[in-house]
Protein backbone atom coordinates (compact mmCIF):
# COMPACT_ATOMS: atom_id res chain seq x y z
CA UNK A 1 0.00 0.00 0.00
CA UNK A 2 1.22 3.37 -0.47
CA UNK A 3 2.68 5.33 2.75
CA UNK A 4 0.71 8.62 3.27
CA UNK A 5 3.20 10.85 5.07
CA UNK A 6 1.76 11.43 8.81
CA UNK A 7 3.76 14.77 8.24
CA UNK A 8 1.30 15.70 5.56
CA UNK A 9 -1.62 15.19 7.69
CA UNK A 10 -0.42 16.93 10.30
CA UNK A 11 1.07 20.16 8.11
CA UNK A 12 -2.89 20.18 7.10
CA UNK A 13 -4.20 20.38 10.09
CA UNK A 14 -2.04 23.31 11.51
CA UNK A 15 -2.63 24.90 8.19
CA UNK A 16 -6.48 24.72 9.03
CA UNK A 17 -5.63 27.42 12.22
CA UNK A 18 -5.07 29.49 9.81
CA UNK A 19 -8.00 28.88 7.67
CA UNK A 20 -10.74 31.49 8.22
CA UNK A 21 -13.83 29.90 7.04
CA UNK A 22 -17.49 31.75 7.00
CA UNK A 23 -15.86 35.01 5.63
CA UNK A 24 -18.30 37.43 3.48
CA UNK A 25 -17.25 36.58 -0.87
CA UNK A 26 -16.52 38.97 -2.98
CA UNK A 27 -18.61 40.15 -5.66
CA UNK A 28 -17.63 37.61 -9.18
CA UNK A 29 -17.89 37.29 -12.05
CA UNK A 30 -22.15 35.83 -13.83
CA UNK A 31 -21.24 32.55 -16.09
CA UNK A 32 -24.48 32.45 -18.32
CA UNK A 33 -25.13 28.93 -19.37
CA UNK A 34 -28.01 27.84 -22.02
CA UNK A 35 -29.29 24.34 -21.37
CA UNK A 36 -31.82 22.04 -23.37
CA UNK A 37 -33.28 19.35 -21.48
CA UNK A 38 -34.43 16.76 -23.32
CA UNK A 39 -34.57 12.81 -24.34
CA UNK A 40 -31.77 11.33 -26.40
CA UNK A 41 -30.47 8.22 -27.67
CA UNK A 42 -27.25 7.09 -25.76
CA UNK A 43 -25.76 3.95 -24.63
CA UNK A 44 -24.15 4.29 -20.71
CA UNK A 45 -23.26 0.59 -20.19
CA UNK A 46 -22.96 -0.29 -23.59
CA UNK A 47 -27.11 -1.07 -24.25
CA UNK A 48 -28.39 2.22 -26.23
CA UNK A 49 -31.38 3.28 -24.26
CA UNK A 50 -33.08 6.50 -24.16
CA UNK A 51 -31.57 8.70 -21.29
CA UNK A 52 -32.48 12.63 -20.15
CA UNK A 53 -29.30 14.64 -21.36
CA UNK A 54 -28.45 18.14 -21.43
CA UNK A 55 -27.53 20.09 -24.84
CA UNK A 56 -27.11 16.67 -26.47
CA UNK A 57 -24.44 15.24 -24.26
CA UNK A 58 -24.80 13.03 -20.78
CA UNK A 59 -24.09 13.35 -18.32
CA UNK A 60 -24.84 16.86 -18.56
CA UNK A 61 -22.56 19.76 -18.76
CA UNK A 62 -20.29 20.59 -16.01
CA UNK A 63 -19.96 23.67 -14.45
CA UNK A 64 -16.91 25.09 -13.10
CA UNK A 65 -16.74 28.80 -10.93
CA UNK A 66 -15.37 30.72 -8.24
CA UNK A 67 -16.88 31.27 -4.76
CA UNK A 68 -19.15 34.43 -5.71
CA UNK A 69 -20.33 34.19 -8.46
CA UNK A 70 -23.62 34.32 -9.62
CA UNK A 71 -24.50 31.39 -11.80
CA UNK A 72 -27.35 31.78 -14.32
CA UNK A 73 -28.91 28.92 -16.75
CA UNK A 74 -31.37 29.67 -18.84
CA UNK A 75 -33.32 25.99 -19.11
CA UNK A 76 -35.68 25.22 -21.98
CA UNK A 77 -37.72 22.17 -21.12
CA UNK A 78 -37.83 20.31 -24.20
CA UNK A 79 -39.19 16.74 -23.22
CA UNK A 80 -42.57 17.66 -24.91
CA UNK A 81 -44.51 15.30 -22.44
CA UNK A 82 -43.73 15.94 -19.16
CA UNK A 83 -41.88 18.92 -16.73
CA UNK A 84 -38.58 19.45 -15.09
CA UNK A 85 -36.53 21.23 -12.41
CA UNK A 86 -32.76 21.16 -11.22
CA UNK A 87 -31.78 21.02 -7.75
CA UNK A 88 -28.40 22.50 -7.31
CA UNK A 89 -27.85 19.74 -4.62
CA UNK A 90 -25.47 21.78 -1.74
CA UNK A 91 -25.76 24.95 -3.03
CA UNK A 92 -27.40 26.78 0.15
CA UNK A 93 -29.45 29.22 -2.13
CA UNK A 94 -28.85 31.96 -0.04
CA UNK A 95 -31.50 34.75 -1.02
CA UNK A 96 -32.83 32.66 -3.82
CA UNK A 97 -35.28 30.12 -2.29
CA UNK A 98 -36.89 29.91 -5.94
CA UNK A 99 -33.83 28.81 -7.53
CA UNK A 100 -33.85 25.55 -5.72
CA UNK A 101 -35.14 23.90 -8.36
CA UNK A 102 -37.58 21.40 -6.07
CA UNK A 103 -41.03 20.82 -7.72
CA UNK A 104 -44.15 21.69 -5.92
CA UNK A 105 -41.70 23.17 -3.22
CA UNK A 106 -39.60 25.95 -4.24
CA UNK A 107 -40.97 26.36 -7.76
CA UNK A 108 -43.68 24.96 -10.34
CA UNK A 109 -42.08 22.23 -13.06
CA UNK A 110 -41.03 24.10 -16.19
CA UNK A 111 -43.65 23.04 -18.68
CA UNK A 112 -42.58 21.65 -22.33
CA UNK A 113 -41.54 24.15 -24.33
CA UNK A 114 -40.97 26.55 -21.76
CA UNK A 115 -37.89 28.39 -20.53
CA UNK A 116 -36.74 29.03 -16.75
CA UNK A 117 -34.02 31.22 -15.80
CA UNK A 118 -32.01 29.94 -12.61
CA UNK A 119 -29.41 32.48 -10.90
CA UNK A 120 -27.87 31.80 -7.78
CA UNK A 121 -24.62 32.93 -6.06
CA UNK A 122 -22.14 30.76 -5.21
CA UNK A 123 -21.54 31.17 -1.45
CA UNK A 124 -18.55 28.99 -0.80
CA UNK A 125 -16.23 26.25 -2.56
CA UNK A 126 -16.75 22.76 -2.43
CA UNK A 127 -17.34 19.53 -4.58
CA UNK A 128 -21.28 19.45 -5.96
CA UNK A 129 -23.63 18.04 -7.89
CA UNK A 130 -27.07 19.03 -9.81
CA UNK A 131 -30.02 16.63 -10.58
CA UNK A 132 -33.41 16.30 -11.47
CA UNK A 133 -35.93 17.28 -9.00
CA UNK A 134 -39.41 16.11 -10.58
CA UNK A 135 -40.97 12.48 -10.29
CA UNK A 136 -37.79 10.09 -11.18
CA UNK A 137 -35.88 12.66 -13.52
CA UNK A 138 -32.53 11.99 -11.52
CA UNK A 139 -32.89 8.11 -12.52
CA UNK A 140 -33.00 8.82 -16.22
CA UNK A 141 -29.90 10.82 -16.31
CA UNK A 142 -30.91 14.30 -15.45
CA UNK A 143 -27.71 15.00 -13.51
CA UNK A 144 -24.39 16.18 -13.82
CA UNK A 145 -21.39 17.41 -11.68
CA UNK A 146 -21.08 21.43 -10.16
CA UNK A 147 -17.42 22.39 -8.75
CA UNK A 148 -17.02 25.96 -7.13
CA UNK A 149 -12.89 27.14 -6.62
CA UNK A 150 -11.95 28.95 -3.82
CA UNK A 151 -12.26 32.77 -4.03
CA UNK A 152 -9.98 34.78 -5.30
CA UNK A 153 -6.92 35.43 -2.39
CA UNK A 154 -8.14 32.32 -0.84
CA UNK A 155 -6.18 29.11 -0.28
CA UNK A 156 -7.32 25.20 0.34
CA UNK A 157 -6.14 23.89 3.52
CA UNK A 158 -4.20 21.05 1.56
CA UNK A 159 -1.77 21.06 -1.18
CA UNK A 160 -2.27 19.06 -4.64
CA UNK A 161 -0.77 19.34 -7.96
CA UNK A 162 -3.45 18.30 -10.00
CA UNK A 163 -7.58 17.52 -9.76
CA UNK A 164 -9.83 14.59 -10.93
CA UNK A 165 -13.58 14.13 -11.04
CA UNK A 166 -15.32 11.07 -10.66
CA UNK A 167 -19.54 11.28 -10.56
CA UNK A 168 -20.85 8.16 -9.81
CA UNK A 169 -24.10 7.03 -10.49
CA UNK A 170 -26.48 3.68 -11.16
CA UNK A 171 -27.96 2.35 -14.14
CA UNK A 172 -31.53 1.03 -15.15
CA UNK A 173 -32.81 -0.84 -18.80
CA UNK A 174 -36.07 -0.41 -17.78
CA UNK A 175 -37.10 3.33 -18.42
CA UNK A 176 -38.16 5.58 -15.75
CA UNK A 177 -41.93 5.47 -16.17
CA UNK A 178 -41.98 1.72 -16.22
CA UNK A 179 -40.12 2.14 -12.77
CA UNK A 180 -42.52 4.82 -11.60
CA UNK A 181 -45.62 2.87 -12.32
CA UNK A 182 -44.59 -0.09 -10.78
CA UNK A 183 -43.79 1.51 -7.57
CA UNK A 184 -47.30 3.15 -7.59
CA UNK A 185 -48.97 -0.17 -8.33
CA UNK A 186 -50.85 -2.40 -6.16
CA UNK A 187 -49.20 -4.25 -5.41
CA UNK A 188 -45.92 -2.61 -5.62
CA UNK A 189 -43.28 -4.49 -8.66
CA UNK A 190 -40.00 -3.38 -7.29
CA UNK A 191 -37.30 -1.79 -9.39
CA UNK A 192 -34.84 -4.05 -8.24
CA UNK A 193 -31.28 -3.80 -8.22
CA UNK A 194 -29.37 -1.52 -10.96
CA UNK A 195 -27.92 -3.00 -14.13
CA UNK A 196 -24.85 -1.39 -13.96
CA UNK A 197 -23.01 1.05 -11.98
CA UNK A 198 -21.65 4.00 -14.10
CA UNK A 199 -18.20 6.63 -13.09
CA UNK A 200 -18.77 9.87 -15.29
CA UNK A 201 -21.56 7.99 -17.17
CA UNK A 202 -20.10 4.94 -18.39
CA UNK A 203 -20.21 1.75 -17.60
CA UNK A 204 -20.42 -1.73 -18.90
CA UNK A 205 -22.92 -4.17 -18.98
CA UNK A 206 -22.79 -8.04 -19.41
CA UNK A 207 -18.83 -7.95 -19.55
CA UNK A 208 -15.72 -5.85 -17.51
CA UNK A 209 -13.26 -4.62 -18.34
CA UNK A 210 -11.31 -6.60 -16.36
CA UNK A 211 -12.87 -9.67 -18.23
CA UNK A 212 -11.21 -13.31 -17.54
CA UNK A 213 -7.64 -11.25 -16.83
CA UNK A 214 -7.52 -12.68 -13.23
CA UNK A 215 -7.74 -16.28 -12.32
CA UNK A 216 -10.49 -15.36 -10.13
CA UNK A 217 -12.25 -13.50 -12.53
CA UNK A 218 -15.31 -15.30 -14.85
CA UNK A 219 -16.26 -12.05 -16.27
CA UNK A 220 -16.61 -11.55 -19.99
CA UNK A 221 -13.83 -9.45 -21.90
CA UNK A 222 -15.16 -5.85 -22.92
CA UNK A 223 -14.50 -5.30 -26.35
CA UNK A 224 -14.92 -1.50 -26.54
CA UNK A 225 -13.42 1.01 -28.69
CA UNK A 226 -12.23 4.11 -27.12
CA UNK A 227 -14.38 6.53 -28.79
CA UNK A 228 -17.84 4.66 -27.52
CA UNK A 229 -20.24 6.16 -25.29
CA UNK A 230 -19.50 3.59 -22.83
CA UNK A 231 -15.85 3.34 -22.54
CA UNK A 232 -14.69 4.69 -19.04
CA UNK A 233 -13.24 7.75 -18.83
CA UNK A 234 -9.67 6.63 -17.97
CA UNK A 235 -8.29 8.71 -15.03
CA UNK A 236 -4.85 9.97 -16.43
CA UNK A 237 -1.95 11.31 -13.76
CA UNK A 238 1.80 12.01 -13.66
CA UNK A 239 4.27 9.82 -11.46
CA UNK A 240 5.06 11.26 -7.74
CA UNK A 241 2.44 13.98 -7.81
CA UNK A 242 -0.65 14.73 -5.62
CA UNK A 243 -3.87 14.74 -6.93
CA UNK A 244 -7.11 15.78 -5.85
CA UNK A 245 -9.93 13.32 -6.46
CA UNK A 246 -13.56 15.02 -6.13
CA UNK A 247 -16.22 12.23 -6.22
CA UNK A 248 -19.97 12.57 -6.16
CA UNK A 249 -22.60 10.11 -6.02
CA UNK A 250 -25.83 11.22 -7.59
CA UNK A 251 -26.97 7.16 -7.22
CA UNK A 252 -30.89 6.42 -7.14
CA UNK A 253 -30.50 3.55 -5.33
CA UNK A 254 -27.17 1.95 -4.59
CA UNK A 255 -24.71 3.15 -1.86
CA UNK A 256 -20.98 2.42 -3.20
CA UNK A 257 -17.65 1.38 -1.96
CA UNK A 258 -14.84 3.27 -3.57
CA UNK A 259 -10.88 1.88 -3.59
CA UNK A 260 -8.02 2.60 -5.87
CA UNK A 261 -5.58 -0.58 -6.31
CA UNK A 262 -2.26 0.49 -3.98
CA UNK A 263 -3.19 3.54 -3.23
CA UNK A 264 -4.46 5.36 0.10
CA UNK A 265 -7.53 7.92 0.19
CA UNK A 266 -6.64 10.55 2.07
CA UNK A 267 -10.35 12.60 3.03
CA UNK A 268 -10.06 16.59 3.14
CA UNK A 269 -13.40 17.26 2.17
CA UNK A 270 -17.06 15.79 2.43
CA UNK A 271 -20.23 18.11 1.33
CA UNK A 272 -18.14 21.20 0.74
CA UNK A 273 -17.39 21.50 4.56
CA UNK A 274 -13.06 20.61 5.14
CA UNK A 275 -12.41 17.79 7.79
CA UNK A 276 -9.91 16.64 9.51
CA UNK A 277 -7.50 15.03 7.09
CA UNK A 278 -7.24 11.24 7.46
CA UNK A 279 -5.98 8.00 5.22
CA UNK A 280 -8.08 5.07 4.26
CA UNK A 281 -8.03 2.13 1.97
CA UNK A 282 -11.57 2.46 0.92
CA UNK A 283 -14.71 4.87 1.28
CA UNK A 284 -18.33 4.37 1.16
CA UNK A 285 -20.63 7.00 -0.54
CA UNK A 286 -23.71 7.53 -0.21
CA UNK A 287 -26.92 8.99 -2.69
CA UNK A 288 -26.03 12.64 -1.82
CA UNK A 289 -22.51 12.54 -0.86
CA UNK A 290 -19.63 14.10 -2.21
CA UNK A 291 -15.81 13.97 -1.21
CA UNK A 292 -12.28 15.26 -2.14
CA UNK A 293 -9.41 12.77 -1.39
CA UNK A 294 -5.87 13.13 -1.92
CA UNK A 295 -3.97 10.65 -3.74
CA UNK A 296 -0.51 10.02 -4.18
CA UNK A 297 1.00 8.30 -7.12
CA UNK A 298 3.79 7.08 -6.01
CA UNK A 299 3.50 3.28 -6.92
CA UNK A 300 5.70 1.52 -9.83
CA UNK A 301 4.92 3.80 -12.61
CA UNK A 302 5.54 0.87 -14.96
CA UNK A 303 2.12 -0.48 -13.81
CA UNK A 304 -2.05 1.10 -14.28
CA UNK A 305 -4.05 0.49 -11.37
CA UNK A 306 -7.94 0.03 -10.95
CA UNK A 307 -10.01 2.11 -9.34
CA UNK A 308 -13.39 0.28 -8.53
CA UNK A 309 -16.80 1.15 -7.00
CA UNK A 310 -19.22 -1.66 -5.69
CA UNK A 311 -22.34 -1.80 -4.17
CA UNK A 312 -22.70 -1.48 0.26
CA UNK A 313 -25.99 -1.84 2.07
CA UNK A 314 -27.83 -4.00 -0.12
CA UNK A 315 -27.12 -7.57 -1.44
CA UNK A 316 -25.16 -7.05 -4.64
CA UNK A 317 -26.80 -8.13 -7.67
CA UNK A 318 -24.63 -4.91 -9.94
CA UNK A 319 -21.33 -5.48 -10.92
CA UNK A 320 -18.51 -3.55 -10.19
CA UNK A 321 -18.18 -0.49 -11.72
CA UNK A 322 -14.14 0.02 -12.91
CA UNK A 323 -11.81 2.30 -14.37
CA UNK A 324 -8.11 2.95 -14.19
CA UNK A 325 -5.63 5.10 -12.87
CA UNK A 326 -3.32 5.31 -15.49
CA UNK A 327 0.21 6.31 -15.04
CA UNK A 328 1.27 8.22 -18.61
CA UNK A 329 4.30 6.45 -18.50
CA UNK A 330 1.69 3.78 -19.92
CA UNK A 331 -0.59 2.75 -22.38
CA UNK A 332 -4.25 3.48 -21.01
CA UNK A 333 -5.30 0.42 -22.27
CA UNK A 334 -2.37 -1.53 -20.27
CA UNK A 335 -4.08 -3.78 -17.72
CA UNK A 336 -3.01 -3.75 -14.09
CA UNK A 337 -1.05 -6.30 -12.92
CA UNK A 338 -3.12 -7.24 -9.95
CA UNK A 339 -7.15 -7.98 -9.63
CA UNK A 340 -9.82 -5.39 -9.05
CA UNK A 341 -9.82 -4.32 -5.44
CA UNK A 342 -12.90 -6.01 -3.48
CA UNK A 343 -15.55 -4.63 -2.39
CA UNK A 344 -16.35 -4.93 1.21
CA UNK A 345 -18.80 -7.23 1.74
CA UNK A 346 -22.58 -5.79 1.80
CA UNK A 347 -23.71 -5.61 5.94
CA UNK A 348 -20.43 -5.33 6.86
CA UNK A 349 -21.91 -2.14 8.31
CA UNK A 350 -18.95 -1.99 11.61
CA UNK A 351 -16.75 -1.48 8.35
CA UNK A 352 -19.41 1.16 7.04
CA UNK A 353 -19.60 2.85 10.89
CA UNK A 354 -15.78 2.77 11.26
CA UNK A 355 -15.31 5.45 8.03
CA UNK A 356 -18.57 7.53 9.09
CA UNK A 357 -17.36 8.07 12.76
CA UNK A 358 -13.89 9.11 11.18
CA UNK A 359 -15.17 12.45 9.34
CA UNK A 360 -14.43 15.26 11.92
CA UNK A 361 -14.62 19.02 10.99
CA UNK A 362 -11.46 20.49 10.40
CA UNK A 363 -9.96 23.18 13.04
CA UNK A 364 -11.49 26.28 13.13
CA UNK A 365 -14.57 25.30 11.61
CA UNK A 366 -18.08 26.48 12.63
CA UNK A 367 -19.28 24.99 15.80
CA UNK A 368 -22.51 23.98 17.19
CA UNK A 369 -24.89 26.01 19.30
CA UNK A 370 -24.16 23.86 22.94
CA UNK A 371 -28.21 24.11 23.16
CA UNK A 372 -31.38 23.83 20.73
CA UNK A 373 -34.64 25.75 20.68
CA UNK A 374 -36.61 22.33 18.96
CA UNK A 375 -36.24 18.84 18.80
CA UNK A 376 -37.94 17.37 15.92
CA UNK A 377 -37.81 13.09 15.81
CA UNK A 378 -38.16 11.85 12.72
CA UNK A 379 -39.23 7.78 12.50
CA UNK A 380 -38.55 5.91 8.99
CA UNK A 381 -40.98 3.27 8.30
CA UNK A 382 -42.42 1.34 5.63
CA UNK A 383 -45.89 1.24 5.48
CA UNK A 384 -49.21 0.34 3.73
CA UNK A 385 -52.10 2.25 1.90
CA UNK A 386 -55.11 2.52 0.71
CA UNK A 387 -56.17 -1.69 0.74
CA UNK A 388 -52.13 -2.24 -0.23
CA UNK A 389 -49.97 0.21 -1.90
CA UNK A 390 -46.44 0.65 -0.37
CA UNK A 391 -45.11 3.47 1.16
CA UNK A 392 -42.85 4.77 3.08
CA UNK A 393 -43.91 7.26 6.08
CA UNK A 394 -41.97 9.27 8.44
CA UNK A 395 -43.99 9.75 11.63
CA UNK A 396 -46.82 7.27 9.79
CA UNK A 397 -47.07 10.22 7.66
CA UNK A 398 -46.20 9.88 3.82
CA UNK A 399 -45.10 13.06 1.90
CA UNK A 400 -47.73 13.86 -1.25
CA UNK A 401 -46.78 16.96 -2.91
CA UNK A 402 -49.16 19.43 -3.53
CA UNK A 403 -49.79 21.49 -7.22
CA UNK A 404 -49.26 24.92 -5.57
CA UNK A 405 -45.27 24.90 -4.73
CA UNK A 406 -44.90 25.86 -0.74
CA UNK A 407 -42.77 29.19 -1.28
CA UNK A 408 -46.05 30.51 -2.91
CA UNK A 409 -48.94 29.64 -1.17
CA UNK A 410 -47.17 30.20 2.62
CA UNK A 411 -45.60 33.92 1.23
CA UNK A 412 -49.00 34.78 0.03
CA UNK A 413 -51.52 33.54 2.67
CA UNK A 414 -53.07 31.11 0.09
CA UNK A 415 -54.93 28.60 2.74
CA UNK A 416 -56.19 26.15 0.94
CA UNK A 417 -52.94 25.03 -0.96
CA UNK A 418 -51.59 22.29 1.66
CA UNK A 419 -52.52 20.79 5.16
CA UNK A 420 -52.63 23.33 7.90
CA UNK A 421 -52.47 20.11 10.23
CA UNK A 422 -48.73 20.25 12.27
CA UNK A 423 -47.27 17.28 11.63
CA UNK A 424 -46.26 14.89 14.85
CA UNK A 425 -43.05 16.08 16.14
CA UNK A 426 -42.65 12.34 17.55
CA UNK A 427 -43.34 8.66 17.63
CA UNK A 428 -45.39 6.77 20.40
CA UNK A 429 -42.96 5.93 23.07
CA UNK A 430 -44.05 1.51 23.03
CA UNK A 431 -43.08 1.52 19.36
CA UNK A 432 -40.44 -1.15 18.76
CA UNK A 433 -37.69 -0.48 16.11
CA UNK A 434 -36.53 -3.71 15.89
CA UNK A 435 -39.98 -5.19 14.40
CA UNK A 436 -42.07 -4.84 11.95
CA UNK A 437 -45.10 -2.05 12.34
CA UNK A 438 -48.15 -3.50 14.11
CA UNK A 439 -50.25 -1.48 12.24
CA UNK A 440 -48.99 -1.73 8.95
CA UNK A 441 -50.98 1.08 7.85
CA UNK A 442 -50.26 4.95 7.07
CA UNK A 443 -51.84 8.03 5.85
CA UNK A 444 -51.17 10.52 3.23
CA UNK A 445 -50.34 14.17 4.11
CA UNK A 446 -48.20 17.76 2.95
CA UNK A 447 -48.35 19.72 6.09
CA UNK A 448 -45.15 21.57 6.77
CA UNK A 449 -43.03 21.87 9.92
CA UNK A 450 -43.06 25.96 10.47
CA UNK A 451 -39.57 26.71 12.15
CA UNK A 452 -38.71 30.42 13.95
CA UNK A 453 -36.37 31.98 12.17
CA UNK A 454 -32.77 31.90 13.30
CA UNK A 455 -33.47 29.77 16.27
CA UNK A 456 -31.61 26.62 16.22
CA UNK A 457 -33.41 22.85 15.44
CA UNK A 458 -31.89 19.14 16.38
CA UNK A 459 -33.51 16.31 14.33
CA UNK A 460 -33.17 12.70 15.10
CA UNK A 461 -33.57 10.31 12.39
CA UNK A 462 -34.93 7.08 13.66
CA UNK A 463 -35.10 4.28 11.42
CA UNK A 464 -36.59 0.95 12.12
CA UNK A 465 -37.81 -2.69 10.94
CA UNK A 466 -39.30 -1.98 7.45
CA UNK A 467 -42.66 -4.71 6.82
CA UNK A 468 -40.62 -7.63 6.23
CA UNK A 469 -38.89 -9.27 9.30
CA UNK A 470 -35.12 -8.25 10.08
CA UNK A 471 -35.05 -5.63 7.36
CA UNK A 472 -33.78 -2.29 8.31
CA UNK A 473 -32.31 -0.21 5.29
CA UNK A 474 -29.90 2.27 4.65
CA UNK A 475 -31.16 5.99 4.37
CA UNK A 476 -29.30 8.84 3.25
CA UNK A 477 -30.93 11.91 3.90
CA UNK A 478 -30.18 15.41 2.52
CA UNK A 479 -31.36 18.99 3.60
CA UNK A 480 -31.55 21.68 1.24
CA UNK A 481 -30.65 25.47 1.87
CA UNK A 482 -28.86 24.44 4.96
CA UNK A 483 -25.46 22.58 6.18
CA UNK A 484 -26.13 20.59 9.50
CA UNK A 485 -23.81 19.35 12.14
CA UNK A 486 -23.67 15.83 12.35
CA UNK A 487 -23.55 14.97 16.35
CA UNK A 488 -23.51 11.77 16.71
CA UNK A 489 -24.64 7.94 15.64
CA UNK A 490 -26.38 5.03 17.70
CA UNK A 491 -27.87 1.68 17.37
CA UNK A 492 -31.28 0.85 18.55
CA UNK A 493 -33.94 3.27 19.76
CA UNK A 494 -32.77 7.26 20.69
CA UNK A 495 -32.96 7.56 24.32
CA UNK A 496 -32.21 11.07 25.52
CA UNK A 497 -30.81 10.59 29.07
CA UNK A 498 -28.31 7.95 27.59
CA UNK A 499 -27.57 8.94 23.70
CA UNK A 500 -27.25 12.89 24.01
CA UNK A 501 -24.39 12.51 26.74
CA UNK A 502 -22.64 11.15 23.80
CA UNK A 503 -23.25 14.18 21.13
CA UNK A 504 -19.73 15.45 19.66
CA UNK A 505 -20.38 18.89 20.18
CA UNK A 506 -16.34 19.95 19.71
CA UNK A 507 -15.80 19.33 16.30
CA UNK A 508 -19.19 17.74 14.23
CA UNK A 509 -18.63 17.77 10.53
CA UNK A 510 -20.94 20.14 8.68
CA UNK A 511 -22.33 18.05 6.07
CA UNK A 512 -25.98 18.29 4.01
CA UNK A 513 -26.33 15.01 3.72
CA UNK A 514 -25.94 12.19 6.33
CA UNK A 515 -27.02 8.40 7.01
CA UNK A 516 -29.16 6.31 9.27
CA UNK A 517 -27.86 2.83 10.03
CA UNK A 518 -30.25 -0.07 9.96
CA UNK A 519 -31.64 0.12 13.20
CA UNK A 520 -29.93 3.09 13.81
CA UNK A 521 -30.22 6.96 14.56
CA UNK A 522 -28.45 9.80 13.19
CA UNK A 523 -28.55 13.29 15.06
CA UNK A 524 -28.63 16.54 13.04
CA UNK A 525 -28.45 20.02 14.13
CA UNK A 526 -28.72 22.94 12.17
CA UNK A 527 -29.61 26.69 12.62
CA UNK A 528 -33.15 28.12 10.90
CA UNK A 529 -31.06 31.27 9.08
CA UNK A 530 -32.61 30.73 5.42
CA UNK A 531 -35.77 32.18 4.85
CA UNK A 532 -37.77 30.09 2.45
CA UNK A 533 -39.45 26.58 2.26
CA UNK A 534 -36.68 23.77 2.38
CA UNK A 535 -36.97 19.97 1.41
CA UNK A 536 -35.35 17.40 3.90
CA UNK A 537 -35.48 13.76 2.85
CA UNK A 538 -34.48 10.53 1.66
CA UNK A 539 -32.14 10.55 -1.30
CA UNK A 540 -33.02 6.93 -2.49
CA UNK A 541 -34.87 8.16 -5.43
CA UNK A 542 -37.46 5.72 -5.24
CA UNK A 543 -38.03 6.19 -1.26
CA UNK A 544 -38.61 9.99 -2.07
CA UNK A 545 -41.27 8.53 -4.38
CA UNK A 546 -42.58 7.18 -2.31
CA UNK A 547 -43.60 9.50 0.01
CA UNK A 548 -39.95 9.69 2.57
CA UNK A 549 -39.15 13.37 2.92
CA UNK A 550 -40.63 16.09 5.41
CA UNK A 551 -40.80 19.99 4.94
CA UNK A 552 -39.31 23.06 6.79
CA UNK A 553 -40.31 26.39 6.30
CA UNK A 554 -38.48 29.39 7.66
CA UNK A 555 -39.02 32.96 7.50
CA UNK A 556 -41.11 33.20 4.47
CA UNK A 557 -42.72 36.22 4.86
CA UNK A 558 -38.61 37.85 4.62
CA UNK A 559 -38.51 36.18 1.02
CA UNK A 560 -38.58 38.66 -2.12
CA UNK A 561 -37.88 39.50 -5.53
CA UNK A 562 -39.83 35.66 -6.12
CA UNK A 563 -40.28 35.45 -10.05
CA UNK A 564 -43.79 35.02 -11.02
CA UNK A 565 -42.83 32.20 -13.48
CA UNK A 566 -41.39 29.92 -10.28
CA UNK A 567 -44.92 30.16 -8.76
CA UNK A 568 -47.40 29.88 -12.00
CA UNK A 569 -49.30 26.93 -11.63
CA UNK A 570 -51.72 25.77 -8.89
CA UNK A 571 -53.50 28.58 -6.98
CA UNK A 572 -50.70 31.26 -6.92
CA UNK A 573 -50.95 30.77 -10.79
CA UNK A 574 -54.63 31.51 -10.59
CA UNK A 575 -53.82 34.78 -8.14
CA UNK A 576 -51.79 35.79 -10.66
CA UNK A 577 -54.10 35.54 -13.53
CA UNK A 578 -56.46 37.21 -11.95
CA UNK A 579 -54.61 39.53 -10.68
CA UNK A 580 -53.44 40.47 -14.42
CA UNK A 581 -56.80 40.38 -15.39
CA UNK A 582 -57.62 43.31 -12.58
CA UNK A 583 -54.56 45.54 -13.47
CA UNK A 584 -55.89 45.11 -17.40
CA UNK A 585 -59.45 46.15 -16.50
Amino acid sequence: MAKVSRNYIMMCMLFSILLILGHSVEAGKVRHFKWDVEYIFWSPDCEENVVMGINGQFPGPTIRATAGDTVVVELTNKLHTEGVVIHWHGIRQLGTPWADGTASISQCAINPGETFYYRFKLDKAGTYFYHGHYGMQRSAGLYGSLIVDVAKGDKEPFHYDGELNLLLSDWWHESVHHQEVGLSSNPMRWIGEPQSLLMNGRGQYNCSIAGAHYSNSSSTKCSLRGGEQCAPKVLHVLPNKIYRLRIASTTALASLNLAIGNHKLVVVEADGNYVQPFAVDDLDIYSGESYSVLITTNQDPSNNYWVSVGVRGREPKTPQGLTLLNYNTNSPSKLPTSPPPVTPIWNDYAHSKSFTTKILALMGSPQPPKTFHRRITLLNTQNKMNGGYTKWAINNVSLTLPPTPYLGSIKYGLKNAFSLVNPPENFPNDYDVMKPPVNHNTTAGNGVYTLAINTTVDVILQNANALSENVSEIHPWHLHGHDFWVLGYGDGKFDRKRDERKFNLKNPPLRNSAVIFPYGWTALRFVADNPGVWAFHCHIEPHLHMGMGVVFAEGVQHVNNIPNQALACGLTGKMFTTRAANHTN
